[in-house]
């Protein structure tokens, strides 16, 4: 059996910008990509702290170290410039993928610089606790 997991998210980013003219998609700062490991094309779910909103798009790369996150195309219209977001992406792991899986969490700050990596390490135990009260 699979499940679906947190891969990695980047936590209480900051909306730069909102072009409604653009294509589609969510532009980020290619180095929060990197850390975080999302690659440009990626599926991302975006939830906006600010109002609320969630949408399901694609990650694309903008410029590394310039920290923008901009709402692109239509997703334009749910949220506004300052507004704070998580980008999170999911996968699908086996019970015998958990043992080397731990989700990635990007931290920045207010101009979206980054400020921590940091893996939950603890995913396996917590698991294993489950599993063994399902036994």
């Amino acid at each position: 059996m699979q499940r679906t997991f947190l891969l990695a998210k980047i936590h209480q980013c900051t909306l730069t910008a909102a072009n409604l003219n653009y294509v589609g998609s969510i532009s980020i700062d290619e180095l929060l990509l990197a850390s975080a490991g999302i690659l440009p094309y990626e599926q991302v779910q975006v939830v906006n702290i600010s109002n609320g909103e969630r949408l399901i798009t694609y990650a694309i790369a903008a410029p590394a170290g310039s920290g923008e996150i901009q709402l692109n195309g239509a997703a334009a219209r749910l949220g506004m410039v300052g507004d704070r977001l998580i980008v999170m992406t999911y996968g699908q792991l086996s019970s015998a993928e958990l043992s080397a899986f731990s989700p990635t969490v990007v931290l920045v700050d207010d101009q979206n610089r980054l400020l921590q990596v940091h893996r939950y390490t603890d995913l396996l135990e917590k698991a294993s606790v489950i599993n063994n009260v399902r036994a």
